[in-house]
């Protein structure tokens, strides 16, 4: 199912869904990027902590999904997917540098990330389970599925969240998170496609989204949970003065900084209904616009065009 097909309109154009490969320079973003916010900015932050793993193993998985997709043009989104989640994984990989740059050594967290993508959630069943091959590979691209619902409302969030320019936040890292939350909304319905091309037919293919939703949710929600508090645990400005608390997490939503509670769970319930498509998430059209304006994403293409023409 073409990209505009998906969006709703009646154009004959597929929508290219394309890595772009930006970079950004760290050396003037403080610790607390959102000032006088450090549980907005640790709870943000989390997605540091998790994606550079997180995204190296979508890659992994849609790797071994790739020879059973025969749609020439789902083929040429998953490419492009696989694209773009490597880059993601390479520029949140450098944040955790510049984190520990500035003292917040975040490996005692990551070492157990590592561990639930590279060997629960690995090629092979965990613990020699008897999971059939192919019945191994659904169940991972029915998890990827899920996890690309939340980036979607996740990136539709960021592309409109004005509270984080209102709190005077570090330009690079909104930049970075925009032009990430941008692209997570360009291809928010591949993983999907993908899942439903793969994922065999009828009751049980929607069975196993289901379960994969039902995995997904409350792990996710305890890995961001005990994330933000890993984070306002080891800061070094907090000395230990401060820990991750639901006030201030609410606190920091009231303002802006942060989506609601609503936002993030009532993702849950429409990724359940049987008629449901990703395509409803998000503005295709707002992704676009931010990505001809983003820094990071201009730079890129100047760097694409300049080398082309060399």
């Amino acid at each position: 199912m073409s990209t505009e097909r998906r969006e709703g309109t009646k154009s004959e154009e597929h929508y290219r869904i394309a890595p772009r490969r930006v970079s950004f320079d760290w050396d003037g973003t403080p610790l607390h990027w959102i000032p006088d916010e450090p549980t907005a900015t640790h709870v943000i932050n989390v997605l540091h902590l998790l994606l550079p793993a997180g995204e190296r193993w979508f890659v992994k998985v849609f790797k071994e999904a790739l020879p059973l997709v025969d749609d020439p043009v789902l083929l040429k989104d998953v490419k492009g997917f696989m694209g773009q989640e490597a880059t993601h994984s390479v520029q949140h990989a450098y944040v955790l540098d510049h984190l520990a740059h500035q003292r917040l050594g975040t490996e005692a967290y990551t070492r157990h990330v590592d561990f639930l993508f590279e060997k629960l959630l690995g090629e092979a069943p965990p613990f020699g389970a008897p999971i059939p091959t192919q019945e191994w590979l659904r169940f991972r691209l029915s998890l990827i599925a899920a996890i690309e619902q939340f980036t979607a409302v996740l990136g539709n969030w960021v592309l409109h969240a004005e509270g984080l320019d209102r709190a005077g936040s570090d330009p690079v890292m909104l930049d970075l998170l925009r032009w990430h939350g941008a692209e997570e909304v360009e291809h928010r319905a591949v993983a999907f496609d993908v899942y439903q091309h793969c994922g065999g037919t009828g009751l049980p293919r929607y069975a196993r989204r289901v379960e994969g939703m039902a995995v997904v949710a409350p792990v996710l929600l305890w890995l961001w949970v005990w994330g933000a508090s890993y984070l306002m645990r080891h800061d070094p400005r907090l000395a230990g003065r401060m820990r991750y608390s639901l006030r201030q997490h609410n606190r920091a939503v009231r303002r802006g900084l942060l989506p609601t509670w609503k936002e993030l769970g009532s993702a849950i319930p429409r990724y359940f209904r049987r008629s449901y498509h990703p395509s409803q998430e998000g503005s295709l059209r707002k992704a676009v616009e931010y990505l001809a304006t983003s820094p990071a994403a201009r730079a890129a293409a100047g760097a694409a065009g300049r080398a082309a023409l060399g």
